[in-house]
């Protein structure tokens, strides 16, 4: 372990000393702990983190490397990485190189060596807050000045600084991508996960990603079966753009929305979004359908929520009756909506998980179905 130290301060006050992981320097971002026990890769290359400094509750990360394949992006979006311990010594044939390496070449500040269960109860009873990992500045009331000068997640338009600049098909390595093409796909990249557009084109789908700016009018100019509103960072109230981008889409394609698709979707439709106090990061988030009573495990990653404006389960909207179709049971969250007068659903959670469980998975079949009723 390098025996240079490095300094976790929370806005609260509360420090962490540590050692130094991936590369040196500051960083400034929202701290939020994640539970999932493997999939460090994914979820360091998951967009849906911009703007924030993850913290992992397993005790040992990097035990298995990491590997150009299991990317979920173009690069890394997220502040910083924080580990109890990394393993020096990745043991998979597919370990291409270890994590403390790929951090500092990416040019990601963490730390390790600190108590990562004592964050994760201050997180969990405190709330998400920002912090800063320095290894250059030890003095914990000029870190705390840092941290305060910095502006939260509240109002901030994190899908500018992940989406793609221009629109691309998808291409799928896989042996799925041998498979016929039935229906054509469009998604919105609000920081889209590659596995997002894996599960679609095994699914029979050719993929066309769009940046979050593009109008609808160009998007149904492709001629579509169905539109997907992808995940992302940040506040969904802060993307009116996307918005306005929905309502132009709205009963004349089927939609899908995936997380913050989901949060979009349900500004559109007249619901109003929160922010939740320390957000669902994981693998491991109990969902039930409300019409089924089954229960999903799910993979999740947002800040923000949906509000449920009353008891019940059916709403009103300028576009018809809207339904809360599946809960969370944690902490009763609405985690799925559907529209009773159009081809339109989203859900909270991922359906794709990479990583997480695969409960979820039949959601991308439903999306078929929709598009070959339509």
């Amino acid at each position: 372990m390098d025996k240079k130290k490095a300094t976790l301060v929370l806005e609260d006050g509360t420090t962490f000393r540590g050692y130094p992981l991936g590369a040196t320097g500051e960083t400034i971002g929202e701290v939020v702990f994640n539970t999932s026990l493997m999939g460090y890769q994914e979820i360091l290359t998951d967009p849906s983190y911009k703007g924030q400094m993850v913290v992992m509750t397993y005790p040992l990360i990097g035990n298995y490397g990491i590997n150009e394949k299991d990317y979920e992006s173009r690069k890394m979006f997220l502040e910083g990485f924080i580990v109890k311990e990394c393993s020096p010594f990745p043991s998979n044939w597919r370990s291409q190189t270890g994590l403390n390496e790929f951090l500092r070449e990416k040019g990601i500040v963490g730390i390790q060596g600190i108590d990562t269960r004592a964050l994760t109860i201050r997180i969990r009873d405190a709330g998400s807050q920002l912090g800063i990992i320095s290894t250059t500045d030890p003095d914990v009331l000029s870190l705390m000045k840092k941290v305060k000068s910095s502006s939260g997640l509240n109002g901030v338009d994190l899908v500018k600084e992940v989406t793609c600049d221009d629109s691309y098909e998808w291409k799928d390595e896989a042996s799925s991508e041998k498979l016929p093409k039935k229906y054509r796909v469009v998604v919105y990249d609000c920081g889209v996960k590659y596995n997002i557009l894996r599960k679609l084109s095994g699914a029979g789908c050719s993929v066309t990603v769009v940046p979050a700016k593009t109008p609808p009018r160009k998007v149904l100019d492709m001629k579509p079966d169905g539109v997907v509103l992808s995940n992302g960072p940040g506040d969904p109230a802060a993307v009116p753009y996307m918005v306005d981008n929905i309502k132009g889409l709205l009963g004349k394609k089927p939609v899908m929305g995936i997380c913050l698709g989901h949060q979009l979707l349900a500004l559109t439709l007249g619901l109003k979004t929160y922010k939740l106090k320390f957000g669902h990061h994981g693998g491991n988030q109990p969902v039930m359908d409300i019409s089924t009573r089954k229960v999903e495990i799910t993979a999740q990653n947002h800040n923000f929520a949906v509000l449920n404006p009353s008891e019940g389960t059916i709403h009103k909207s300028p576009y018809g009756d809207v339904e809360i179709t599946h809960v969370n049971l944690n902490d009763q969250s609405v985690e799925g909506l559907k529209c009773h007068a159009m081809p339109v659903f989203s859900v909270q959670y991922h359906p794709e998980a990479s990583p997480g469980p695969h409960d979820a998975a039949y959601l991308f079949d439903r999306f078929i179905e929709m598009m070959k009723n339509s």
